[in-house]
Parts: C-alpha cells; sequence; structure tokens
C-alpha cells in the first residue's frame, strides 16, 4: 500500500508542474537562439498534453506555458532560449497582451495535430522546404500519395502539406529539358503505375481525382499547406476539371483545342481568370505564376509581410509572426502569384511592394482554410535539381522557415478562436 502511495506521489509530482507559480516564456525576438527548433519544442509540449499560450505580437510571437521540469530539460537539450518567470510576471505579461491599446492576443495552445505530407515514393526529404523543416525541428509527420489520397486516409489528419507536385498531370512540365533524365523516367513510370493501378486510363485523370478529394478534405475542417507549384496546379486541375489540357507527351493524346475556354474558375480555391500556358517545352503551367524568366536578384528580392489586427484577425495575425516584416525572397517553379488573378475574397499574407507579385495568402473553405507560399526553399534562393539538401543548423533563425512553421500550429488552436 505505501508503495502504492509512492508510485502515485511521484507521478503527480511529474504531472504537475513543480513551481505552481512560475511559466516559463520562450521568447522569439531576435534574442532566440533557435527559432526553429522552438516551433518543435512548442509542438512536443502539446504531445504531452500541456496548453501553450501563443502570445500574438509580443516579443514577436513568443510562447508561455506552465513551468514543468520536463519542459525546460527539452529546451535545454535542443538549444531553444528561455526564461523562467514567476506568476506576477507572467501576469502581467498577459495582462500587456489583453490590453485593449496593443496590437496583441492571448490563443490557446490545445492539441499537437496530426501532419500528413503528399509525396511519391521516390521523394527524398532535400526536395522540400517543409520537411526540412519538420525534421529539424523535430515534428513527426506521416508520408502519403495519390493510393492513400484516393483510399481516404486524408481524414486521419488535421493538416496536410503538398510542395512542388503537379496536379496537372505534365509531370512538372520538366520534358523540354529533362525527358531524357533517369529521374525524370522513374517519375513517368511511377505516376502511371499507380494510374492503372488505381483504375485511371491517364495520370492526369488521375491526379484531378486527388485534387478533388484534398478540396473535400479542406471543405471538412482539413488545414491545407502548399508551397511552390502545388499551389497553382491544384487550382488548375479544379479548373480543368471537365477538359483535357495535357499534350500527347503526358497522356498520349492532344489536348482539347478549346481547354482554355472551358476551365471553370468557380472550382477554384484562389486563382480565376488565368490563362494556360499550352506549349509543352515551356517550363511554366499558366500565368498565374511570376517566375523570372531570367533568374532572380536575391539581393533585391524581398517580400513585405501585413500586420494584422491580433484581436480581430487572430489566423492571419498566427501566420505571419516573425520576428522581421521583410523577409528575403527566393525562387521556385512557381515562384509568386499575380495579384490580379487572386479572387477577392482570398487574404494576402505577404507580397513584393510596389508590385503585382504576392508571395503568401490565406483562405477558408468550407470548414477548413488553405494557405499558400510561392516559391521552393527559403534559403535556397535559386534551387536546382540535384543540389544538396539545405542544412537548416546554418538557418536556426530563417524567418523564411518560421512562417512554415506558423502553419505547423496554427490548426492546435483553440477551436473557437480560429473562426474569422
Amino acid at each position: 500500500m505505501i508503495r502504492i502511495l509512492t508510485i502515485t506521489l511521484l507521478f503527480l509530482a511529474t504531472a504537475m508542474p513543480l513551481r505552481a507559480q512560475q511559466n516559463i516564456l520562450i521568447e522569439m525576438d531576435l534574442q532566440q537562439t533557435d527559432h526553429l527548433k522552438a516551433y518543435g519544442v512548442v509542438y512536443w509540449v502539446l504531445t504531452r498534453g500541456v496548453d501553450v499560450d501563443w502570445l500574438l505580437n509580443y516579443k514577436h510571437g513568443s510562447f508561455m506555458t506552465g513551468y514543468y521540469p520536463f519542459i525546460e530539460q527539452e529546451l535545454r537539450v535542443r538549444g531553444v532560449s528561455f526564461r523562467v518567470i514567476d506568476g506576477s510576471t507572467a501576469a502581467q505579461i498577459l495582462a500587456e497582451v489583453s490590453s485593449p491599446d496593443r496590437n496583441m492576443e492571448v490563443v490557446r495552445l490545445e492539441k499537437a495535430p496530426k501532419i500528413a505530407v503528399y509525396v511519391p515514393p521516390n521523394f527524398q526529404p532535400w526536395d522540400d522546404a517543409v520537411t526540412l523543416a519538420l525534421e529539424y525541428a523535430e515534428v513527426p509527420y506521416d508520408k502519403l500519395w495519390d493510393e492513400e489520397v484516393i483510399q481516404g486516409k486524408l481524414d486521419e489528419y488535421d493538416w496536410l502539406h503538398l510542395h512542388h507536385e503537379d496536379f496537372t498531370g505534365q509531370y512538372g512540365k520538366f520534358y523540354g529539358q529533362f525527358s531524357t533524365y533517369p529521374w525524370y523516367i522513374q517519375q513517368v513510370a511511377i505516376n502511371e503505375s499507380m494510374a492503372k493501378r488505381l483504375g485511371f486510363k491517364k495520370v492526369s485523370e488521375l491526379k484531378k481525382a486527388v485534387a478533388r478529394t484534398i478540396k473535400e478534405y479542406v471543405g471538412g475542417g482539413g488545414f491545407m499547406f502548399a508551397m511552390c507549384s502545388a499551389t497553382d496546379t491544384f487550382d488548375i486541375a479544379l479548373a480543368a476539371e471537365s477538359t483535357d489540357i495535357c499534350d500527347v507527351m503526358f497522356d498520349g493524346d492532344p489536348p482539347d483545342p478549346d481547354c482554355q475556354e472551358r476551365l471553370n474558375f468557380e472550382k477554384t480555391f484562389a486563382f480565376e481568370n488565368f490563362e494556360l500556358v499550352m506549349n509543352p517545352y515551356e517550363y511554366e503551367y499558366s500565368n498565374i505564376d511570376m517566375t523570372p524568366a531570367f533568374g532572380g536578384r536575391p539581393d533585391n528580392d524581398y517580400f513585405t509581410l501585413f500586420d494584422f489586427s491580433a484581436k480581430y484577425d487572430p489566423v492571419p495575425s498566427m501566420l505571419t509572426q516573425c520576428h522581421v516584416n521583410v523577409v528575403a525572397g527566393f525562387l521556385g517553379q512557381t515562384t509568386a502569384f499575380r495579384k490580379d488573378l487572386i479572387k477577392k475574397y482570398v487574404t494576402i499574407l505577404g507580397e513584393k511592394e510596389g508590385t503585382n507579385e504576392v508571395k503568401y495568402l490565406h483562405g477558408n473553405y468550407g470548414r477548413g482554410t488553405f494557405t499558400w507560399y510561392g516559391g521552393h526553399d527559403p534559403e535556397d534562393y535559386q534551387h536546382r535539381v540535384g543540389d544538396p539538401p539545405t542544412d537548416l543548423s546554418l538557418h536556426k533563425n530563417s524567418p523564411g522557415y518560421r512562417l512554415i512553421l506558423n502553419n505547423i500550429l496554427f490548426p492546435a488552436a483553440k477551436k473557437k478562436q480560429l473562426k474569422t
């Protein structure tokens, strides 16, 4: 009996704060030693059943939670800077953040979202900035692809990431430059095999079905985050549901000569009135994308994050938390979005000032949301096929990667605070 009582007391001692009046504050300003791993620790804390307060706009999006020895130990192990503060100091911070005079807000994070990343079987982690961020921040995720999507596995997840996928069935439009390369040939073979196995005559028809299923997932309450070509090709696939836009080298027959006129923009998430690029040898899908024709200049490529009201617009405020408001740009197959083709209800989160270029956007569909971020890798300005992976230990405080990880924690917020 005494032994049982001792074990029970030990359990309670580890499950409850040893310093009941103290808190842990993870500041996310310029003094933070590792912004990216900070997100991973917060996610890890949520998996332990401990709530975390996200202090929007307080020292650039800091986090606060009750004091637990295991949290302090984890922060030290991962090299994330933090402060242990007393109850009085915590109360003062919360009062400041809650003040109607300050553009700040407290968002309670309650449950770690279950994460899925849509990737093909031949995927390499360095092909995708989000998986690089997840690996570095030590956030667990599952990989799935067309078969799992068609089989309804998306319903098991809260958050889905898509990266440089091509939902139009044109294999990234790499045909003109890379059609004889082994990796391209393998990509075509894998996609064709999957389409046949799932009962589709063409890869393009399979990809349309995948896009429709993801759309239904979002409508049912899922959170979708996409980068690079998974953004515009997703909407193109939805708009082209009733027509064939693929040339003979992609699906064995020529495209519908009236495919442009048959696009249905009512079916898309973010873009409308766009024009397709029908040349199969041109490395572009449509005029949505604003990738520079001859590359860009990293010394002159920046985008600005919008400043939202944390109290009235908590969702875009969460998605734009950063220790800088001007972020270095980076290229991708889809680098930025043409502003005049974006639907009016979509929220622009970041744009290149003085231009028609939008880098970062967010919108609602049904009970879910989509957030799209142009470009491939925030710390590799012009990532090329075969380039080595980005070492995030050299970019611990990357503003561009912080925006990705904002999206990881966004679904953890208390549901009533996500309503906009």
